[in-house]
């Protein structure tokens, strides 16, 4: 008679933390300068510069895929957590650019690091993804399914930007950031999380083609439908309020007040938009961490990219209360008030 199966062992103590253990991030070598972009399609440095803050930004190799970028920025987030790979129950990856419809990006990773035990999926909720995924990851912590919890955000936008739409092509960046999670009795970590969303606005900020509503075929292959398609000035606005709200909202929740924070880790799409939330917060921009001008806008990655860099670079202490927020296609929006 085969014995009954045995549900998973979890301590009678609930679990009510959950920190982030260790980040880690990675970008492509190559870099590609607004001057270059003068080059390709109508528009200047000082066009681009003077409306969104972007510099340069890094593009992929070519046979380097959204899996690649993970794996790395993976990497680097077990070392800096100290933790072996085997030791990873789930890996969360966030992407809008996964490497192919099947199977999920989490199971090509999951070989690239070697993370032989883990559980994997992925999620999408564009640039607000990681922060989807961190909640997620909370969740599972919480509830004692997991133990520990890779969470990426990765994308390589560079393979679905039409390089000749001055409007777009100039914002977007390749790259990945991750974290580990994993519940720890003497620190507070993740306090609150706020998640948003209105799909009525889906038009604003979508890739229209390529899914199973307009499949790309021969008839449309030169309408460059599987490309970014964006409302530039109608998604700014939406942007703004969105991330202030739910930043308001969020530090409500956690009982603190904008000036209690002693970082701000924005979503990294346009600095006009970083310095609108900063004024309606009434917070000096200096307290935020921004790197933009050097990444450009790399979606699900971007706010996990400056989190890590943020981490490495001492921006936090232990204590201190840090603030992430996010705004994405969908529309999506995000915050969380971390204790780090």
């Amino acid at each position: 008679m085969t014995p009954p199966l045995q549900p998973r062992t979890r301590t009678h103590l609930p679990r009510r933390t959950v920190s982030i253990i260790g980040t880690g991030s990675y970008l492509p070598s190559r870099v590609l300068t607004n001057a270059e972009l003068e080059k390709m399609v109508e528009t200047s440095d000082e066009w681009i510069t003077s409306r969104t803050g972007i510099r340069e930004r890094r593009i992929a190799a070519d046979g380097e895929f959204t899996s690649d970028l993970a794996a790395n920025a993976a990497k680097a987030a077990i070392e800096n957590a100290g933790i072996r790979a085997e030791e990873i129950d789930l890996i969360i990856v966030a992407s809008i650019t996964s490497d192919m419809f099947m199977p999920s990006t989490a199971c090509i990773v999951q070989t690239k690091i070697g993370a032989k035990k883990a559980a994997c999926f992925d999620i999408s909720a564009a640039c607000s993804g990681f922060l989807y995924a961190i909640e997620i990851a909370q969740q599972f912590i919480t509830c004692q399914t997991f133990n520990t919890i890779l969470v990426i955000g990765a994308d390589k936008l560079s393979s679905i930007v039409d390089w000749k739409d001055r409007n777009t092509c100039v914002l977007f960046g390749d790259g990945a950031g991750a974290a580990i999670l994993r519940h720890r009795a003497h620190g507070h970590g993740v306090i609150t999380t706020r998640l948003g969303s209105n799909g009525e606005l889906a038009d604003l900020l979508q890739v229209p083609g390529g899914g199973c509503a307009i499949p790309i075929t021969a008839l449309n292959a030169d309408q460059n439908l599987a490309t970014i398609h964006m409302k530039g000035a109608e998604t700014f606005k939406h942007a703004v309020n969105a991330m202030v709200d739910s930043a308001r909202q969020v530090l409500d929740d956690a009982g603190l007040e904008p000036s209690d924070l002693a970082c701000i880790i924005p979503h990294q799409a346009n600095l006009r938009i970083i310095s609108a939330v900063a004024e309606r917060l009434e917070l000096p921009i200096d307290r935020f961490m921004v790197n933009l001008d050097r990444f450009g806008n790399t979606s699900a990655a971007a706010v996990a990219i400056a989190l890590d860099e943020a981490n490495r670079t001492g921006r936090m202490k232990v204590g201190d209360y840090v603030l992430l927020v996010v705004f994405g296609g969908g529309l999506t929006w995000a915050s969380s008030v971390i204790q780090w």
